[in-house]
């Protein structure tokens, strides 16, 4: 008996979306999308990935992607009235995610024409009520499209077209299959999606509910709503030694820490008094010396923030790694973990006399009280680099700076007030005052430290929610309430991240674009 292996046509597997499937998707999304709907563009799929990669489900056959399944987590009540399918994913940011949200909001399903049969659609439809059992959201809910209505718009209103669709009296490709699989319409959405001709640009909310769903209150580790901050501004002082200079930094993380702070903030190059231990007459060797400090100071900060239950920014200092020098910001976790961010952009200043280089990373930072950025004093002065990091989920920026003088300090200012405004998010800035005599390019400087605000009615009507005495040593303390920039970013008196028109600009991180080309 001659027996002789057999092989199926397909081998289907179930997996999450990566980067590298965009151009099976694309393909898909072209093909089954009309009109101007088509696919998303490959940032604005990293984007989605980036943010939710547990939400990306796809179904491969011998590696090639032949149907997808996309979602976000949003709170379910914002959506419970009218909107369209644009406030859901707020363009390529996707700035609808809401990580402590508690629904899945289905935004994409899409199945290969060449597919079609095989019942592939309903597997991604179970993975997306699994993955919601499993995040312990209280359902899914999605907008749903209509395109058999195109047919009988003339005759039949959207309302007794669907009802009609309900009865099973009209077959519609879409909305039929997704009643089949336990949803239930709750509303008509006019203006969906306005380019949806086949839908008329009606839309159908629907919605299924999570009979597991357990609604909880997480007692600890959870992300603050209304974290506190507190702002050092630094003075100047020589220190005969390191340990001097710790002891006189543990003391603001004493005092801020004794307000029940969530984070302390120290300006940029706070460890420069150390500077006149070592030969001013060459300050790029002199810098390089101080570096050596850097390691220790970073422990020291670390231990602090174990010790005094608080997140520490310490400020930035040089770093010397591979014969280059880098100005670095440590981000010191009160659970053990730290993390780096370093100067993108170097002034000419800083690389005549220290021969500092400029980092190539940007990153946004978990921490337990939600999602933060840094930038380093002249970074703030480039917004494409708030702007990216607000794609990602940034709420709170934080500023290290160094200037010596007003019209320096003011061009800081200014540049991170208006970051505040255009990105809806708060951003805080530290700085050091006082004098360093016999400290080359160090001698002098000028601060005043402050906490930046949106500019609307549920924000201080200057849109500052805490200053500093001009050139004074002290600390701010200021209270964020993070729920108030969802709610300008949804219902807003303007809308600057939704209103951004992305059929004309959008901000590229290069690094990413050439991740993405294989």
């Amino acid at each position: 008996m001659d027996s002789t292996s057999q092989t199926s046509e397909h081998k289907l597997k179930l997996r999450n979306l990566i980067t590298r499937d965009y151009p099976d998707v694309k393909e898909i999304m072209d093909r089954v999308y009309p009109d101007k709907m088509g696919a998303w563009d490959r940032s604005e799929f990293h984007t989605l990935i980036h943010r939710f990669p547990e939400g990306q489900i796809c179904i491969e056959d011998k590696g090639k992607v032949v149907a997808a399944a996309l979602a976000i987590i949003v709170n379910a009540d914002i959506y419970e009235e009218k909107h369209s399918y644009d406030d859901v994913i707020g363009g390529s940011r996707i700035s609808g995610h809401d990580p402590a949200g508690d629904a899945l909001y289905g935004i994409d399903i899409f199945v290969h024409p060449d597919y079609r049969g095989l019942r592939l659609g309903r597997r991604l439809y179970d993975a997306r009520k699994e993955l919601c059992e499993e995040l312990n959201l209280r359902g899914i809910i999605f907008g749903g499209r209509i395109p058999g209505y195109d047919e009988y718009h003339e005759e039949l209103t959207p309302q007794q077209y669907i009802q009609k669709v309900k009865n099973n009296e009209i077959y519609d490709p879409v909305l039929s299959f997704q009643l089949a699989n336990d949803f239930h319409i709750k509303k008509i959405l006019k203006n969906y999606i306005p380019e949806d001709s086949q839908s008329r640009s009606y839309g159908v909310l629907l919605e299924w509910n999570n009979i597991y769903y357990e609604k909880k209150r997480k007692l600890f580790g959870g992300r603050k709503a209304y974290p506190r901050i507190g702002v050092v501004q630094w003075q100047m002082r020589p220190f005969a030694s390191f340990d001097d200079f710790i002891q006189q930094a543990e003391f603001f993380v004493d005092a801020v820490a004794g307000y029940n702070s969530d984070l302390v903030l120290f300006p940029e190059m706070l460890n420069a008094p150390l500077l006149r231990n070592f030969n001013q007459e060459n300050p790029a060797e002199s810098m390089r010396s101080l570096a050596e400090y850097t390691e220790p100071l970073r422990e020291s900060f670390l231990r602090m923030a174990l010790a005094y239950n608080i997140n520490i920014i310490a400020g930035s200092v040089p770093e010397y790694a591979g014969e280059h020098l880098y100005n670095v910001s440590y981000l010191c976790r009160r659970d053990g973990t730290w993390d780096a961010q370093y100067k993108l952009h170097i002034t000419p200043d800083e690389s005549l006399y220290w021969g500092l280089r400029g980092g190539s990373d940007l990153r946004v930072f978990n921490t337990d009280m939600g999602k933060i950025g840094i930038l380093i004093c002249y970074d703030i002065e480039f917004p494409e680099l708030s702007r990216h990091l607000v794609d990602k989920g940034m709420n709170i920026l934080l500023v290290p700076y160094w200037t010596d003088t007003k019209n320096a300090y003011l061009r800081v200012r200014r540049c991170a007030q208006a970051r505040a405004i255009e990105n809806e998010c708060y951003v805080a800035i530290s700085g050091s005052v006082g004098n360093l005599p016999r400290v080359e390019n160090m001698d002098i400087q000028y601060s005043q430290a402050a906490v930046f605000t949106p500019s609307d009615f549920a924000f201080p009507h200057d849109a500052i929610a805490a200053e500093a005495t001009p050139n004074t040593e002290m600390t701010l303390m200021v209270d964020l309430d993070l729920d108030l920039l969802k709610e300008l970013r949804q219902q807003g008196s303007v809308r600057n991240l939704q209103s951004r028109r992305e059929d004309l600009y959008k901000i590229l991180w290069k690094p990413e674009e050439e991740d993405l080309i294989f």
